[in-house]
């Protein structure tokens, strides 16, 4: 099994892979799994070992099934000149943030918890997997809450994290609802690719670069 087979193996049946997007862009491993697989305990192991924002990435065609803008797009159309400005801007590698909204599942409390975590996220991951629409969604969660949904653009637009996993889940058959947690360094910078590639050795991971995503994703 290659490389790929073996990072859509670990997805697939519940573990984490380590995915590095490029260098000259963000240069940043992030630690991934399938959002219908979390559990408390991988939220935990998320939060401790990887230290980012914890978020949840899925595919263009579910976020426009649930009516969701990216969050740039409501700043830019909130007709308030300072949340324009502050909209209007791209990230120093080029691109313009994947982020959409944040949300709570309704049965949570505060919604920070690593159990309110991995429900928020597990029920969301179901959702997209049933192809749930506008109703299914608001019916469920509610926002602002404390997951950061995620839209890919598509490999074609966009090659972030985002991307590369919704990617990654579409080529291995999986559901296109993956949690992204980047992975941070005792030296207050992002991991490098060589310490991301370290942990994932050390723990038994996946450890996948973006350019083998796109490669296959080309083909």
């Amino acid at each position: 099994m290659n490389n790929l087979g073996k990072a859509i193996s670990a997805l697939k049946s519940g573990g984490f892979i380590v995915m590095h997007d490029a260098k000259g862009r963000e240069d940043e491993s992030d630690l991934i799994c399938l959002a219908e697989k979390i559990t408390p305990k991988m939220v935990r192991q998320m939060r401790k070992d990887a230290g980012g924002l914890i978020c949840l990435a899925m595919d263009e065609k579910s976020s426009k099934r649930l009516s969701l803008p990216f969050a740039v797009d409501m700043l830019e159309s909130a007709g308030n000149p300072l949340l324009y400005c502050m909209g209007n801007k791209c990230m120093k590698y080029g691109d313009k943030p994947a982020f959409t909204i944040s949300i709570n599942h309704l049965k949570t409390f505060t919604g920070i918890t690593d159990n309110d975590r991995a429900m928020t996220i597990r029920e969301f991951g179901k959702l997209v997997k049933r192809k749930g629409g506008k109703n299914d969604f608001k019916r469920n969660f509610r926002a602002i809450g404390h997951v950061f949904l995620l839209t890919s653009r598509g490999l074609g637009r966009r090659r972030g994290h985002t991307e590369l996993s919704v990617a990654l889940a579409e080529l291995g058959g999986a559901t296109t609802a993956l949690v992204l947690c980047e992975m941070l360094s005792d030296t207050g910078k992002a991991a490098t690719a060589t310490e991301s590639a370290a942990y994932a050795k050390r723990h038994g991971y996946p450890f996948i670069e973006g350019k083998e995503i796109v490669e296959a994703w080309s083909e």
